[in-house]
């Protein structure tokens, strides 16, 4: 048990060791945050212990370094007076005040060996964070407000990010939530979606709707939107159109074919017998008995209903801008209607057990045309889908 004990205690040192020395090399490495977090981790639990006293020394050294970096940081920003530093600015108050939070739990911290405590000095920065805040928040809003009058969309789209994260910062600022709103009406494109048949044939209504139903494909992004009817006050930016090339439909089939299926099933025993026809016995004199096996034999009538559909499509991107064709992709799919039922004479038990099913089966009507087509559909729309996942519009 003392073995054991000892051994635990040796690895326990090995591994608070390790750990000290990545903590001093992230020091060395200008990461004073980083140590500052594993020095935290580390006393989080028998802070007071002797085992621990290199974090606590660790800690004061990288806070102590952090503080003064941050503070030479905010000296040279304030006298640039560059507008566009507001956000280094108010993040590195935050950072001040946030790692002073982190350490605060802990305190006090002692340095047993110098009989004092390990020194923290703390500064209060809410007036700082405030002021900050509020001089980035009006940078924020002059400049996104500036982007709106701007004729590109991602200006617009920057613009929408300017606010968002003054809305996150600074919530109910002025008329931030209208003004996103705006940014990001201006900043998305929007699609027009439609249907060309250009086929000797009717394509049902309801498939051309329920191709055109983009809102069950989740395709709308946070910059792309779809419509499958024009809106008024929307200027579209593309056009999406589904042109139906050629649709093919089989004629009704019915096709038969006969065959016999034959099995070899066990029946019983019966007794060995050898060329003679005379019993076969074993050493002690008894007859040897084997496995009796007896054919099954069954005349299968078999009938195949068929009928099958295909729709050839392209799908062509356009830009209303410029009225150009940007891109066609060609999308075909196809839809089979089969129906398998069969008859027999015989014995049923012939035929193996995946196949017995068809003898349940009777004739189906055909589905109609209309049918046909609408059922390819439903492939014709994953496709589609595909199609727009992998080929998005870029504004």
């Amino acid at each position: 048990m003392q073995k054991i004990t000892f051994l635990f205690s040796i690895l326990f040192l090995a591994f608070s060791s390790c750990g000290v020395k990545t903590t001093q090399a992230l020091i060395s490495d200008g990461n004073y945050d980083g140590a500052i977090d594993r020095a935290v981790e580390a006393l989080r639990t028998n802070k007071d212990s002797k085992g621990k006293q290199d974090y606590v020394y660790l800690l004061e050294e990288a806070f102590a370094k952090a503080k003064d970096r941050d503070l030479r940081n905010l000296d040279m920003m304030s006298k640039e007076a560059n507008p566009a530093n507001a956000e280094r600015i108010y993040n590195t108050y935050l950072q001040l005040n946030n790692r002073q939070e982190k350490i605060r739990p802990l305190l006090p911290l002692p340095l047993l060996k110098q009989g004092k405590n390990a020194n923290f000095p703390f500064d209060n920065y809410s007036s700082q964070i405030v002021s900050s805040k509020n001089a980035l928040s009006k940078y924020l809003y002059e400049n996104a407000s500036a982007l709106l009058k701007s004729n590109n969309k991602l200006d617009f789209r920057k613009a929408y990010d300017d606010f968002y994260y003054l809305e996150s910062i600074n919530p109910n600022y002025k008329n931030t939530k209208k003004l996103m709103d705006d940014a990001q009406f201006k900043g998305t494109d929007f699609v027009d979606v439609y249907a060309k048949n250009e086929t000797n044939m009717v394509i049902p209504k309801l498939l051309q709707d329920d191709l055109l139903d983009f809102k069950t494909y989740g395709l709308d992004d946070k910059w792309t939107v779809y419509h499958n009817a024009r809106q008024k006050n929307v200027n579209y930016d593309y056009s999406l159109i589904i042109n139906f090339r050629q649709i093919a439909i089989s004629p009704e089939q019915i096709k038969e074919k006969e065959f016999i299926k034959e099995k070899q099933v066990k029946d019983g025993v019966k007794t060995l017998l050898d060329s003679r026809g005379r019993p076969v016995k074993d050493s002690l004199g008894r007859e040897i008995k084997v496995d009796n096996y007896r054919m099954l034999r069954a005349n299968i009538y078999e009938f195949r209903q068929f009928k099958s559909c295909q729709v050839t499509a392209k799908v062509d991107y356009v830009d209303l801008k410029t009225n150009q064709l940007l891109q066609t992709f060609p999308v075909s799919s196809e839809y089979i209607f089969e129906n398998i039922y069969s008859t027999y004479k015989g014995d049923r038990n012939a035929c193996d057990d995946s196949y017995i099913s068809y003898f349940n089966k009777r004739a189906v009507p055909f589905p109609n045309n209309e049918q046909m087509v609408y059922d390819t559909g439903e492939d014709l729309k994953a496709k589609l889908k595909d199609i727009i996942v992998r080929n998005k519009f870029r504004g």
